[in-house]
């Protein structure tokens, strides 16, 4: 375990090409090439001006912002990590929301962490892959560790860092998220996720 706190930047992809209203989570959508460069820009200026680990989720989206930090920081070697993908809906992929069925929704919100849905993954091993990749993030000895990812791995982090021993219920799983194109720091040094 790493002697002092790790500051992770927990960065969300810049706003992606799809109508509102749809499921996207796993789905590899492009991103708006304007908003990602604007937001590698930000990014840029405000990390430290230290090499630092940035990893992240392998979807174009978030690959792409990370592409687009190195070029303007060449100090940076973005490393992409499967375990900073967003829920894998399976095949409410690519549909609209309205469009799935309460029935299916309900039968998620009933079981929420063990429910796969649309026969996708489970939010208890999202939650599984997020833990692990935090753990690793923390005991990297860096300072500050930069994830370029998801909302819903925002969550899961919150999650982990607030109640990293149980599994969560519909009415109780955060909302919060960095906007598109955003960022929050999280602090995980002592953190220790059952």
């Amino acid at each position: 375990m790493s002697a002092r706190p790790v500051r992770l930047w927990l960065v969300r992809h810049a706003m992606p090409c799809v109508a509102a209203g749809i499921c996207y989570g796993s789905l590899d959508v492009a991103p708006d090439a304007q908003a990602t460069a604007d937001a590698a820009i930000r990014l840029a200026s405000a990390l430290p001006a230290t090499a630092l680990p940035v990893w992240h989720s392998p979807l174009g989206r978030c690959a792409e912002l990370a592409r687009s930090l190195q070029a303007l920081r060449s100090d940076l070697s973005p490393q992409p990590d499967a375990r900073l993908v967003e829920m894998d809906f399976g095949t409410w992929e690519g549909r609209p929301w309205n469009g799935i069925g309460r029935a299916a929704i309900d039968a998620w919100m009933a079981d929420f962490p063990g429910h796969a849905p649309g026969n996708g993954e489970s939010l208890a091993r999202m939650l599984a892959r997020v833990r692990n990749a935090l753990r690793e993030a923390r005991d990297t000895g860096a300072a500050d560790v930069v994830w370029i990812t998801h909302a819903g791995v925002a969550r899961c982090v919150h999650w982990l860092l607030e109640q990293p021993s149980r599994a969560p219920r519909a009415d109780e799983w955060p909302l919060d998220a960095p906007g598109y194109g955003a960022w929050e720091c999280r602090e995980i040094g002592g953190l220790d996720p059952a």
